[in-house]
């Protein structure tokens, strides 16, 4: 039986990395099928992805209880050490246990839900979480736990422990920002850090507040797009894992400009889960580097 595993590192550059990686898997012999690497001239870091199959190595645990990849990652360590490397080894099948957030605007989360189940998506998504019912006829049709948790000024912080609930219950590794539209809390997005992912509009020039596509419109913008990032307590400033625009023009109405706004929002977050799911995705300070 074969399995495929990723190993992705960080760690200040230096000659030796490649090498020591390298040689480490083919003396396990795992093959390498795919490789990747970059070195930040201007932080000094080196990052790396390596994709690769190793025979025998089981997928499930084994029947004492142990985790059949715990050993390869013990023995990976004095490597790591070696290094001052920050790494992880994990099995490529695992998909990541997921909450998406959702308020009133569903284009995110009906996109989302469709990858899942057409097999797109690796994720695990096991529930939803939103400040108002609008979805939970959606969570049915695809047997997702749906969970209501109102935000008012008063009710903030039980909301977000209750949230905290979920995750910890759920064990999620990932929780989606598909157009929630509460500001999480310092220490809330301190606890969900580089597990976290939102995805939010953004122009050239950027609007904030209120009806943003009618902004855009009244200014007349020539590109419309959005980012998604991680989410850190700098509201909408998290390290940007993907951005993408379409040109507008004069004749578009404010419609015409929110369902294109729209499309290129769920594409964007699609693509930004979809890397992190695949290990692709390794924060550098206050960006990324997207291994595609």
């Amino acid at each position: 039986m074969t399995s495929s595993f990723v190993l992705t590192l960080s760690c200040p550059d230096r000659a030796g990395i490649v090498h020591a990686v390298s040689g480490f898997l083919f003396e396990r012999g795992a093959n390498i099928v795919e490789a990747a690497q970059f070195g930040d001239v201007a932080t000094g870091l080196f990052f790396m992805r390596v994709q690769f199959e190793l025979a025998g190595a089981a997928s499930t645990l084994d029947t004492a209880g142990r985790d059949p990849i715990a050993g390869l990652r013990a023995e990976f360590e004095p490597v790591a050490q070696q290094f001052s490397m920050r790494a992880r080894i994990v099995e490529l099948s695992r998909r990541l246990p997921t909450v998406i957030m959702v308020s009133k605007l569903g284009h995110c989360l009906n996109d989302l839900l469709f990858r899942w189940r057409s097999g797109l998506l690796p994720l695990d998504i096991r529930a939803i979480v939103s400040n108002h019912r609008d979805f939970y006829q959606m969570a049915a049709s695809y047997d997702i736990a749906f969970h209501h948790l109102p935000v008012t000024p008063d009710t903030k912080a039980e909301a977000e422990a209750r949230l905290l609930d979920v995750v910890r219950a759920e064990r999620v590794e990932l929780v989606v920002l598909a157009r929630y539209m509460q500001v999480l809390s310092p220490s809330l997005c301190a606890q969900l850090e580089g597990r976290a992912i939102n995805i939010h509009h953004s122009f050239l020039p950027s609007f904030k507040g209120a009806r943003p596509y009618q902004q855009a419109h009244d200014r007349g913008v020539k590109l419309i797009g959005a980012t998604a990032h991680y989410v850190t307590t700098d509201l909408d400033e998290g390290p940007i894992i993907e951005q993408d625009a379409a040109r507008v023009d004069h004749t578009m109405d404010v419609a015409t400009l929110t369902a294109i706004g729209r499309d290129v929002e769920s594409v964007v977050l699609a693509r930004a889960l979809k890397w992190h799911a695949e290990h692709r995705v390794l924060i550098n300070g206050s960006k990324t580097v997207v291994f595609r």
